[in-house]
């Protein structure tokens, strides 16, 4: 009776458990886990792109840096009136709108070159990979080089009794930005291409071959289905690299080039010299608002032509 007693006793006072917490789910863990690391990234997002942005917006609907006055679609309005903004954005657009399908259909060109069994493969590779390396001093330095009113191109052209042309002074001188745009980035997007073909199911493609598939339809139906998603990241990869080479121009042509070479990014460069804010923001906000636009009708796109592939 005693030990019953004592054992009830000990039960009796026995201290309470405190109560459990409830597990988090795996999926709770990986999302606070994820944000964990992506908090860092997301703050710098913030800090650096949203909220200068938002202060952009805000001037490009003031009236002044000190006034704050809200004058709401005037400084648009002014800006489209600019004849200096006109002149950059047809420029850049018709820039852009040739060297990035260039690029595009170049450097695809390549990799399916290069896909194939041909001699001296990776001298060709490396050939086309050389321009990453070349600084953009040195790559302004063979082009002025090259294209300058006493350089090489009118050299040549002399033995054959052309007259000479001053490249960067004439109508010829967004042929020469374009060649300049394509040598230096055609290698980095043919490697792009070269990695998403290296992703194409083989047997798909040797089925389509027993099957009597042509190359064509090969080609078209199949690899360059799986390669929608490549191609529309290489596309809007070498449309930010064509808003890139104003470098370029800004130290072949200085602030104010010929005509033809005169670049969005120039009307940008000068307008804050002049510390003309109000067109400067709206200038911003108006490049910010078409390339979303226009990355976005790439994206749709881009999921009409390879929903059936991604299933």
């Amino acid at each position: 009776m005693k030990k019953i007693e004592l054992k009830l006793s000990r039960k009796l006072h026995k201290p309470a458990r405190p109560p459990r917490l409830k597990e988090q789910s795996p999926k709770t863990k990986d999302f606070i886990r994820s944000m964990c690391f992506l908090s860092p990234s997301l703050l710098g997002v913030i800090l650096f792109f949203v909220l200068p942005f938002c202060v952009v917006v805000y001037y490009s609907v003031t009236g002044g840096f000190m006034s704050g006055k809200f004058v709401f679609l005037k400084n648009f309005i002014n800006l489209f009136h600019n004849k200096a903004f006109l002149i950059a954005s047809k420029n850049t657009l018709k820039f852009s709108f040739t060297a990035v399908p260039l690029a595009v259909i170049l450097a695809l060109g390549l990799a399916l070159m290069l896909e194939a069994r041909i001699p001296l493969k990776s001298q060709f590779r490396t050939f086309f990979l050389s321009p990453m390396m070349v600084p953009v001093a040195s790559v302004v330095l063979i082009w002025q080089v090259i294209f300058s009113y006493g350089g090489t191109m009118n050299q040549f052209l002399a033995i054959f009794g052309a007259d000479k042309i001053d490249w960067l002074k004439s109508d010829y001188c967004l042929t020469v930005i374009t060649i300049l745009f394509l040598w230096k980035n055609l290698g980095y997007n043919m490697i792009l291409f070269m990695s998403g073909l290296a992703n194409i199911p083989k047997e798909l493609l040797e089925v389509a071959s027993v099957e009597g598939a042509k190359p064509a339809y090969c080609l078209f139906a199949i690899k360059l289905r799986y390669l929608s998603p490549t191609i529309l990241f290489v596309t809007i990869l070498s449309m930010i690299n064509s808003f890139k080479v104003f470098r370029e121009v800004y130290l072949l042509t200085g602030d104010y080039p010929y005509d033809g070479l005169y670049m969005l990014q120039h009307f940008m460069n000068n307008t804050f010299n002049s510390l003309d804010y109000q067109k400067l923001s709206a200038a911003a906000v108006v490049m910010a608002l078409f390339m979303v636009a226009l990355i976005a009708v790439m994206f749709y796109a881009e999921d009409k032509f390879g929903k059936d592939v991604e299933g």
